[in-house]
């Protein structure tokens, strides 16, 4: 941007990539299959509770959804053309695709949140959004430079997207947002009632 007195250039862009799903039907089949899996996974429902994790997830009791489940097969191919095209946006230098990696499913009862975290070992994490009721709270997104800003001030409320500390975006149901895994990110807690759900995944 220019002004009186110089210019001042924006550097070292964050990349997030939003776009919707566009298949109500496997969005319905996924629902349907999230909440089977809730029901019959009790090793993936012991490990919530051991860890405080206010309702279920697939992420350390099944590592073969697309596999196990025809629907997260055709979710899989969804993806993979998204992420393709996150990649290209993203400059990236690749001598070979990226592949999927990992994929597991949340079930967030109202009030349940997932503190911040990134994904070690991958190249790009995103997530689908099956359901958000009233009262969810969306992805909070931290600026990764946080830690180096020492003695900066903090940002004036009305300071535009990309120059906040952070950013919370409330995705509707159906869409996939992609960002690069070293972006950390969490869930706040919630102050609804419904359940949150959503699939998570890494691509390397």
């Amino acid at each position: 941007m220019s002004g009186a007195g110089g210019q001042v250039r924006q550097l070292f862009p964050t990349l997030v990539y939003e776009d919707a799903l566009g298949h109500d039907a496997l969005l319905a089949d996924l629902e349907h299959s999230v909440r089977a899996l809730a029901a019959d996974d009790a090793a993936g429902r012991r490990w919530a509770k051991e860890h405080g994790y206010r309702g279920y997830t697939s992420y350390a009791s099944l590592d073969d959804l697309p596999v196990r489940d025809p629907a997260f097969g055709d979710l899989k191919r969804h993806l993979d053309r998204h992420v393709a095209r996150f990649a290209e946006a993203c400059a990236f230098d690749l001598s070979r695709k990226l592949k999927l990696d990992s994929l597991w499913v949340n079930l967030l009862r109202g009030g349940g949140g997932h503190t911040a975290h990134l994904h070690p070992h991958s190249v790009v994490s995103g997530t689908l959004y099956i359901a958000l009721p009233e009262g969810s709270r969306g992805l909070k997104l931290e600026d990764p430079r946080l830690p180096m800003l020492m003695a900066a001030p903090t940002r004036r409320a009305d300071a535009p997207e990309p120059m906040r500390t952070f950013v919370e975006l409330t995705p509707a149901r159906g869409t996939v947002l992609l960002w690069e895994s070293w972006l950390r990110h969490e869930v706040p807690a919630g102050t609804g009632r419904g359940e949150r759900i959503s699939i998570s995944f890494n691509y390397r």
